[in-house]
């Protein structure tokens, strides 16, 4: 018998990009028996013109295996913590229960909105040809699904001690508030692919998460809040992959064909106006319901807005792309937004499943510090007068229901970006019915696409159309429970509440009653 030695391996061991390629890009498949055309309908819907889809990059070249473990990694560690929280009385530890106010806007507005993107990728990995594409959307589509079920997770051990957390998703789609957010995502799902991946990886990766997991995790760290601030900083490193993901859609697209620059910029300016109508819910947040401030909004928008957003677009400017339409208008909007916003939240605050508050004097110097220019001059005297009127009886409400913009579908309460003493409102005349926007961006995008708007679900409408009118009955049909969820935040049992627990945790006092 004659015995032979074992051969050295010919080929070397894989390299990163090619290990990449070998278990992504190289297990799609030339269809035979379908056209292309029928297998992805919608590639030529928008006008895009795809040449290579080879040269689509990847830039962390996430494999499956790897994936799963990354993230197997990070949800041992979140669940830790969160399970922490919990057994040791977190929901006592944050600075003061008007904090919950922004948690249950976020639970309600934002997690849905993670939701929903996730089943839009999981739609637009279908739809595109590109295997390094598919995987992309994949992949994103994971980790959507995911952040919306850690917030979830992380919020719940509020749900047993506070009020307003109870009914989120039926506060998702019927609460006039919550359909900002919401038609967001709905006119994200209801574009062609193209459109979707740069409305999601530009407008609310780009220019939303990072005004919102950024400063206002920190603030929730500030607040004492370690099981929100843990599921932020949890997400915030699949926000950096979804970000450049989204810049990797525009270059892509713009390097593909020149034909497709003017599409792209269209979308860029819509993209940035809609994203910047939502984030008047952030503002809104930040200066006024965090107990203790991390920074303004306007310190935020200086930082993530006009830095990041100039840097970007500065890096976009070879390929031809400007800045978008709306951006001068919107730093003209950022020292008024915010104080119109809880302004507007506060006059209908019976319609909210969250409490509000006139600040405080020492919360008013703050503002005043921080807005030097406007918040004395436009914003102090109405809080001071609304304060007058609550120390002689009841607050004042509007109960007159507000004009809703057509498109971001926000009240329009804000003012011309010239002159804060007059409303932005505008109007246009379309088959017959007349529509109404709050400010010339969300008109603009009504005009490139009626058909699309005119189809807009409005709560105000709704609110005489199904219910007649019946405001207890629209209530019950939200899922707001009045007089607990709702209304001011002193006198609610989430301060009384939040109060005696705090007492019975910091003192030897045994004898109180259950406030619950």
């Amino acid at each position: 018998m004659t015995l032979t030695t074992d051969k050295t391996a010919s080929k070397k061991k894989l390299g990163l990009k090619e290990r990449y390629a070998a278990m992504t890009r190289d297990l799609g498949w030339e269809p035979t028996y379908r056209t292309p055309e029928e297998l992805f309908p919608y590639l030529t819907y928008e006008g895009i013109k795809i040449h290579d889809w080879s040269a689509w990059e990847d830039p962390f070249r996430l494999t499956m295996d790897a994936y799963w473990k990354y993230q197997a990694e990070k949800e041992r560690k979140f669940y830790a913590i969160v399970d922490a929280h919990a057994q040791n009385n977190g929901h006592l530890n944050i600075t003061d229960a008007r904090y919950l106010s922004a948690l249950k806007l976020f639970l309600q507005a934002i997690s849905p909105g993670e939701y929903a993107a996730h089943r839009g990728f999981a739609r637009a990995g279908r739809e595109f040809a590109g295997v390094g594409t598919q995987v992309a959307c994949q992949m994103q589509a994971l980790d959507e699904v995911r952040h919306a079920q850690t917030q979830i997770h992380a919020l719940s051990n509020y749900n047993k001690f506070y009020d307003g957390f109870h009914a989120f998703a039926r506060l998702r789609d019927r609460m006039w508030y919550n359909t900002v957010p919401r038609s967001f995502f709905d006119d994200a799902m209801t574009a062609g692919p193209f459109e979707f991946m740069l409305a999601i990886g530009f407008s609310f990766e780009y220019v939303l998460t990072n005004l919102l997991f950024v400063p206002f995790m920190s603030g929730a760290a500030y607040n004492g809040d370690m099981s929100t601030v843990t599921f932020g900083f949890s997400a915030q490193s699949d926000e950096a992959r979804h970000m450049t993901l989204g810049l990797e859609v525009i270059k892509f697209l713009l390097e593909q064909d020149p034909d497709n620059l003017p599409i792209v910029q269209g979308w860029i300016d819509k993209w940035f106006w809609r994203g910047f109508r939502v984030l008047g819910l952030v503002s809104a947040m930040m200066d006024y319901m965090l107990p203790k401030r991390v920074m303004s909004w306007r310190e935020a928008w200086n930082i993530y807005g006009q830095e990041n957003g100039g840097a970007l677009f500065r890096d976009l400017a070879r390929y031809g792309i400007r800045k978008p339409s709306g951006w001068d208008d919107a730093e003209a909007s950022i020292d008024h937004m915010s104080h119109q916003f809880m302004l507007a939240l506060h006059h209908w605050n019976f319609g909210t499943a969250f409490h509000t508050w006139i600040p405080s004097e020492e919360e008013m110097t703050w503002l005043s510090a921080k807005y030097p220019d406007t918040f004395d001059r436009y914003y102090r005297p109405r809080w001071e007068h609304m304060r007058s009127i609550e120390e002689q009886g009841p607050q004042f409400h509007n109960f007159g229901l507000a004009k809703l913009c057509q498109v971001c579908q926000l009240p329009c309460v804000f003012t011309e970006p010239d002159d804060p003493s007059t409303l932005w409102q505008r109007e246009t005349a379309y088959q017959g019915e007349r529509y109404h926007f709050c400010s010339d961006g969300c008109q603009q995008i009504f005009d490139n696409e009626p058909e699309k708007y005119i189809q807009a679900w409005m709560p105000m409408q709704a609110l005489f159309s199904e219910l007649e009118g019946n405001v207890p009955a629209w209530m019950d049909w939200a899922g707001l429970i009045n007089e607990q969820d709702n209304l001011n935040f002193h006198g609610s049992a989430d301060e009384r509440n939040f109060s005696a627990w705090r007492g019975l945790s910091t003192t030897n006092t045994t004898n109180q009653e259950n406030p619950a």
